[in-house]
């Protein structure tokens, strides 16, 4: 179903995320990695990756520059930052640098469960009470895109981000248009680069209000 890295050096916790994953989502496969340099060394080889689990406090993390390199380098793949931390700004920073969500270590089971069904289904997930801190005319407007923007997508891009809108991983969006997944790899940079957004989740939220028949009349 789906592929997910999750990122952190405590074994532990690694384990009680595959567990999670074992009885939320059961045909999932799970890798791990305990240091940035391993987690972007896989997530280069691995760009078919569904989801990254990335631990702040990793080896090599440097603060956030880490998620920053993994954001860089990897665009296309979702991050979600699983962390001890509570300071609202650096949280919030998080989903600048191009994460697309914070699930506290606090959590139990069942919401970091739902955290990630969250993001599979295409939405930035925040705990409740920075959502309360950032809800406001403008935080709305921090993912919102242009009508106009989706005037320079080709025909097949406007296809493939459809698909993305409803929460559909590259595989099953290769599956439905009937094409390769390498060639969905590639709508979905070529999507990002022209929306001018760092990573799926935003493209997805920016577009959430509109009417895709529309441009696909064209």
């Amino acid at each position: 179903m789906y592929k997910v890295l999750i990122a952190d050096d405590h074994p532990l916790f690694r384990d009680a995320i595959v567990h999670i994953f074992g009885s939320k989502f059961p045909d999932s496969t799970t890798y791990e990695t305990e240091d940035i340099a391993s987690t972007l060394a896989f997530a280069k080889e691995h760009d078919d990756i569904d989801l990254i689990l990335l631990d702040l406090n990793m080896p090599g993390m440097s603060g956030l520059n880490g998620l920053l390199d993994l954001s860089n380098e990897c665009p296309t793949t979702p991050v979600v930052v699983v962390s001890a931390e509570n300071k609202k700004q650096v949280i919030l920073q998080t989903i600048a640098y191009g994460a697309v969500g914070f699930i506290a270590k606090s959590s139990s089971k069942e919401t970091i469960a739902e955290a990630i069904e969250t993001v599979f289904e295409g939405n930035i997930y925040l705990p409740a009470d920075i959502i309360r801190t950032k809800s406001s005319p403008s935080s709305k407007k921090e993912y919102q895109l242009l009508p106009e923007m989706l005037s320079s997508l080709t025909r097949r891009q406007l296809m493939v981000l459809k698909c993305m809108t409803k929460g559909e991983a590259n595989k099953q969006i290769a599956y439905n248009l009937n094409v390769s997944e390498t060639t969905v790899k590639s709508h979905v940079s070529s999507i990002l680069k022209k929306l001018g957004v760092s990573n799926r989740v935003q493209a997805v939220v920016g577009c959430s209000d509109i009417d895709f028949n529309q441009y696909l009349k064209r």
